[in-house]
């Protein structure tokens, strides 16, 4: 498959976004989250309102960015927004209202954490959260609209930084290498060491 150059590729990703971008009184922001899947640690969500320009190189889907370009992207992503905010839900509250629910709640945590007032937000898959804008849901959003894509690597370099801070403190587990996910070698620890404090019970029964 050929790739675009970085230009039309950008141009392509914006399309949901400019329909937003050009109704007059209209603030767009792009929602996603990170970490629905791990056996460890917090659900994540961003919410970024993005200017039309600049448009910044090498935005995607942070699934399809490396580590180290989404860490370089970051500070670009943050300082170029008009605003952004990130929800944390954590694994007691995971465990205790499901995962969903959790990332309902992270979701709406981001989006109260925005300190500009936003009129419409992308989300990507999830519909029917708890705040004060219009929602309009794209499937595979962060890998269709910029905004969802500058959301999604905001959000995973904030939760995948919490997670190396992890290791630190509980380094039998490699939280620094799989960020909570149940790799293999994640499963042999969880069975030779047991859980710890921020491992989701409702995750790991199977393994105990």
């Amino acid at each position: 498959m050929t790739r675009l150059p970085e230009p039309e590729r950008l141009e392509k990703l914006t399309e949901p976004d400019r329909t937003f971008w050009a109704k007059d009184g209209v603030v767009l922001a792009g929602m996603d989250e990170v970490g629905r899947g791990p056996l460890a640690g917090p659900v994540v969500a961003g919410c970024a309102a993005m200017p039309p320009a600049p448009l910044i190189e090498h935005v995607n889907d942070s699934k399809k960015v490396t580590e180290k370009r989404r860490e370089a992207l970051y500070p670009v992503l943050t300082g170029t927004a008009l605003g952004y905010g990130l929800g944390w839900v954590w694994p007691g509250t995971i465990d205790e209202i499901n995962i969903l629910q959790a990332t309902k709640r992270a979701f709406a945590q981001a989006f109260a954490d925005m300190p500009i007032d936003v009129t419409d937000v992308l989300i990507d898959a999830l519909s029917g959260l708890d705040i004060p804008a219009e929602q309009h849901t794209l499937v595979h959003g962060d890998a269709l609209s910029y905004s969802i894509a500058c959301a999604s690597i905001i959000a995973k370099v904030a939760r995948d930084r919490y997670m190396i801070e992890q290791d630190a403190l509980f380094p039998q587990y490699g939280f620094a290498r799989n960020k909570g996910y149940g790799t293999k070698e994640h499963i042999a620890a969880i069975k030779r060491y047991g859980p710890c404090p921020i491992h989701r019970r409702s995750f790991i029964g199977k393994f105990l």
